[in-house]
């Protein structure tokens, strides 16, 4: 069991698995915030797959997050980048209806936690227990995890450029 931290203090991360680079990247199906299509991320695909990981939408870090990789999205050739919260659909549409996210899905997690239990980066204990923590995982066409980032604090933002890097190096390869 791993752990990150809220405010400075140590919070234990988890679920039933754990995902390292140059792991088969779990096959797990979440909710798509456009009309609750299921969405399966992990697995083989025929993209590259940008998965960034938040707690919840509904947070200035987040927020900030995912316009980001909103916009660093359109500029990357062959991956498809999905961001995944614990936050319930509708809210999930209202925030990229409000924000103008297009360029990537937006997911939720919140049916049975199986994204935040396979990779590893539930939240166990403390206040925010049951979301996520933050983090990013880029896996190649064949189902590879080629790069994974968690967040040490939560509350910060993660490494945008060595995340859009890793995305950029595994399509071209």
């Amino acid at each position: 069991m791993a752990t990150v931290k809220l405010k400075g203090n140590d919070v234990k991360i988890g679920g039933t698995g754990e995902v390292n680079v140059g792991d088969k990247a779990p096959e797990v199906t979440v909710t798509n915030s456009e009309g609750l299509a299921d969405k399966t991320v992990g697995g083989a695909q025929d993209k590259v797959q940008l998965l960034v990981v938040v707690p919840s939408l509904d947070t200035p870090v987040c927020a900030a997050e995912t316009r980001k990789f909103n916009e660093e999205a359109a500029k990357i050739e062959g991956v498809d980048t999905t961001v995944i919260s614990m936050d319930l659909p509708f809210a999930a549409g209202r925030f990229c209806s409000a924000e103008g996210i297009d360029n990537l899905t937006v997911a939720s997690d919140f049916r049975n936690k199986d994204f935040a239990n396979a990779y590893g980066v539930l939240i166990e204990e403390g206040p925010l227990a049951g979301v996520t923590c933050r983090a990013i995982f880029v896996i190649d066409k064949d189902g590879n995890v080629t790069y994974k980032q968690i967040v040490p604090e939560i509350t910060e933002e993660p490494e945008y450029a060595e995340a859009i890097e890793a995305a950029k190096k595994t399509a071209a390869a």
